[in-house]
């Protein structure tokens, strides 16, 4: 199947699933045409298909619950429980039982396209480093509060300049008929009941647009507080395998059992993801950081952050027996097949 007939086939199964908004999706297509970087964060259904076809062998590998759409910017902050600054994947949103192998190839070759500044077999040699490293020593979050003082200086740097956050998400069009699930969704996690909230609809991200997102903002003592809605699907992987019947949605499933500090507003309620928006609770950008950052801390860190999804639903040992029989550069090899096969669908457009 090319790429056109696979995004046509892919979209006409999720239009069966969720309320498909045509304009985003219509952008979507347009930033997918942009660049090489742009279009792998949008087409992960296509990923999913290509992936066990162009590396069979970094495709034989034990079954994690893996982010599947994992890239270097699928990383933000939130505040847990305790108020604590926390940093990791931010989106979960196509979730499937996967060889461990698809989030480090995926993560890899996302680093080698992105315009990061390390060489690509550098940025495979840190990742898969720090993954094994996270494996044997059974994984830990990243609070950044006292620890990771050069992380939380790249990941917080956008927090200098809040107001430009909330300008962006005020300038967000008045949505109209949000459904009733989606307002239900929102009012459970406001800060306290009654609140007057305006409804707003937002773009955001790539893989996720046309998918319906909604959000509420208020002005609540003193400043702006606002909760989003984002409508779910089951993972492209379910279709890339052709899935029979209704496939589940794992998204809470991977938040519950990941090594993880987590965010108490990022619920799944029914067909929605909810959670807060604020300037420390969103996905980071690359653009977003320091220019001058420090690249090899922060793929170390990214590398980490996978192996303590992974720690959620696989032993340890199993996937460290599985990355000891693999040769050196297995990991680097499989990032440039998938560089090679997705530079060849961005031309095929």
């Amino acid at each position: 199947m090319n790429f056109v007939k696979a995004t046509a086939k892919y979209e006409e199964w999720l239009g069966a699933r969720l309320q498909i908004q045509t304009d985003d999706l219509a952008f979507k297509h347009e930033q997918m045409r942009t660049a090489l970087f742009p279009f792998l964060r949008a087409t992960y259904y296509r990923w999913a298909q290509l992936f066990p076809e162009v590396c069979p062998e970094a495709a034989k590998a034990p079954v994690v619950l893996a982010v599947g759409d994992l890239h270097v910017e699928n990383f933000g902050t939130w505040r847990d429980s305790e108020g604590r600054l926390i940093w990791g994947i931010n989106d979960f949103d196509e979730t499937w039982r996967l060889p461990y192998t698809n989030d480090l190839v995926r993560l890899t070759t996302s680093a080698i396209i992105s315009g990061m500044t390390c060489r690509a077999a550098d940025a495979a040699a840190i990742l898969l480093e720090s993954y094994g490293k996270a494996i044997e020593s059974g994984g830990r979050p990243f609070a950044l509060a006292e620890h990771h003082a050069a992380l939380r200086q790249m990941a917080s740097a956008r927090l200098h300049d809040p107001e430009r956050f909330w300008e962006k998400l005020n300038a967000c069009p008045e949505a109209e008929e949000v459904p009733e699930g989606a307002t239900k969704s929102l009012a459970r996690t406001m800060p306290e009941s009654g609140l007057e909230w305006r409804l707003l609809r937002r773009r955001a991200g790539l893989g996720s647009l046309g998918r319906e997102r909604y959000v509420a903002l208020a002005t609540w003592r003193g400043g702006f507080v606002a909760r989003e809605a984002k409508a779910l699907a089951p993972s492209a992987a379910s279709w890339a395998e052709k899935h029979a019947g209704s496939a589940p949605v794992l998204y809470q499933d991977v938040l519950d059992r990941a090594i993880r500090c987590p965010d108490p507003f990022v619920r799944v309620q029914k067909k929605w993801i909810v959670r807060r928006l604020a300037p420390d609770c969103s996905r980071i950008e690359l653009s977003a950081m320091p220019r001058e950052r420090d690249e090899t801390r922060l793929l170390r860190a990214m590398g980490w952050e996978t192996a303590n999804v992974h720690l959620g639903t696989s032993s340890a040992k199993a996937i460290a027996a599985d990355l000891n029989r693999r040769p050196k550069l297995w990991l680097l090899d499989a990032a440039r097949r998938m560089e090679k096969a997705l530079t060849a669908d961005f031309g095929a457009q």
